[in-house]
């Protein structure tokens, strides 16, 4: 992506996919695909635009969710959906929206917050995330390199997603066992 010109969004929708998404199995550890890092992808591939409509789908009927990567759906793949709009915690929401290749960039204001995963549904954990964030990757579909500045929970979805695609559970980010806690309520 060097030497290219970033936008945002730039009024993405998943509609613009093209293709309606279907609910795909949610995978859990210790699922091999999860401690796998993703390949990168062409994001103009009918199979990544497939992929990214079913990873909006999966994560929408999914209570709770606001971030769903590749690998949880048993694909190794550097893509993943994010969609904070309504949480409690969010102020910057840039909606639904699904990155193919995303790098963190620029990364600023570290603080720990607790979190949970699809795919380690009996556990929480404190996790120390950047609250100031860019982010680099492609809109699938086009293959648009974007720029994403956010901060707060939807930075944490971004790293925790971006984590995904790396083979890293947030389990892997905890300060020590003292960190990681059984899930008190299931959404």
């Amino acid at each position: 992506m060097t030497g290219q010109e970033y936008a945002g969004l730039g009024g993405w929708t998943p509609e613009k996919l093209g293709v309606a998404g279907e609910v795909r199995p949610v995978v859990a550890a210790p699922e091999p695909v999860l401690s796998r890092p993703g390949p990168e992808v062409d994001p103009t591939s009918a199979e990544v635009v497939r992929l990214a409509a079913d990873l909006v789908a999966t994560m929408r009927v999914s209570p709770g969710c606001v971030g769903l990567a590749a690998p949880q759906v048993g694909v190794s793949a550097q893509v993943f959906a994010v969609d904070v709009t309504g949480h409690p915690k969010a102020v910057t929401v840039h909606g639904t929206f699904v990155l193919c290749n995303a790098r963190v960039v620029e990364a600023s204001r570290w603080k720990a917050g607790r979190e949970g995963c699809m795919s380690v549904p009996d556990l929480t954990g404190d996790v120390k995330r950047a609250s100031r964030l860019v982010v680099e990757g492609m809109l699938p579909g086009s293959g648009e390199p974007v720029r994403l500045v956010t901060d707060g929970f939807e930075a944490r979805a971004l790293q925790h997603e971006i984590d995904h695609c790396a083979g890293l559970l947030f389990l892997d980010q905890v300060a020590g066992a003292h960190a990681v806690y059984q899930r008190k309520v299931y959404l």
